[in-house]
């Protein structure tokens, strides 16, 4: 994959994907000025920041169609790094194709398994052979590279503006609120105060394995009036008796009413990991 400039690192942003992902597009829409910085896995993305090839890294999350982003729960509490901010990204499906490609001719259509899901009705409607690709942007350059014009990629047009592909279609996505909730990723966590506006607090935790553990590790939150916007259990290490979990809550830890709350999550759980508190993102609130 491309690299960016070795000499500038802290002004250089990871991802994970080809150039012309959507995670591509949400590092040049929330820093248009960083140089954006390509990784083949995740874990890659996490090690450019912790070994100082970049300053941060743009980390998806969650999408309002498809769900949470596999994996990406167990490699956040491991990677060393801190969530500082939060970006919405609205994902645009282009149907892409070689020149001279056309949309009546079209056999095939490759992308990642979300983006074919996420434009089911489009693929079934052109009667298309759905092709699993690693990832929307690598779909769209291996299209460009075999060049057949009988089969297309589901990428972005960012993707086909790299490589050279035109659109045959855009906006095939099944639904128009699809949109991909990104984390920012740093070596520091983020210095930020209550006062400045709403945070969000994300954090995992392990209950003890006793009856009724996760009902009053949470308790505290539902007495203290706290809002928790995300729950979600994974088991760890092969281990069936007990759940970790990675959960976020509205509010800023320096207020004393999550303050109260974590303290409360803490006597009931043998494991509580802060991962960041971090502005929350207008988008929350539309």
């Amino acid at each position: 994959m491309a690299r960016a400039p070795a000499s500038k690192p802290a002004n250089t942003i990871a991802f994970q994907g080809f150039l012309g992902a959507y995670s591509h597009i949400a590092c040049k829409t929330r820093f248009p000025r960083m140089t954006a910085l390509p990784c083949a896995g995740f874990e890659d993305a996490f090690a450019a920041v912790q070994q100082g090839h970049a300053r941060l890294a743009m980390i998806p999350v969650d999408n309002s169609v498809a769900g949470r982003v596999a994996d990406i729960h167990h490699l956040l509490p491991h990677s060393g790094l801190f969530i500082i901010g939060e970006h919405f990204e609205r994902v645009n499906h282009h149907l892409l194709a070689v020149p001279g490609g056309r949309l009546d001719k079209l056999k095939r259509v490759e992308s990642h398994v979300h983006a074919l899901g996420q434009c089911r009705r489009f693929i079934r409607k052109h009667r298309l052979k759905a092709i699993v690709g690693a990832d929307t942007a690598g779909s769209a350059r291996d299209v460009a590279e075999r060049g057949d014009p009988t089969v297309a990629a589901i990428a972005s047009k960012l993707a086909g503006e790299i490589y050279g592909l035109k659109t045959l279609a855009s906006g095939i996505e099944d639904a128009d609120h699809n949109t991909t909730r990104f984390l920012i990723m740093s070596r520091t966590a983020a210095k930020t105060r209550a006062k400045d506006g709403p945070h969000v607090t994300s954090f995992v935790f392990r209950v003890r394995s006793v009856p009724a553990a996760l009902y009053k590790a949470l308790g505290g939150f539902a007495t203290n009036g706290i809002n928790m916007t995300k729950l979600e259990s994974y088991m760890v290490d092969g281990k069936f008796e007990a759940a970790q979990f990675y959960a976020e809550v509205d509010g800023h830890p320096s207020e004393r009413p999550l303050a109260l709350a974590l303290e409360e999550l803490r006597f009931f759980s043998k494991e509580v990991s802060i991962l960041g508190t971090y502005p929350a993102h207008p988008q929350r609130f539309k």
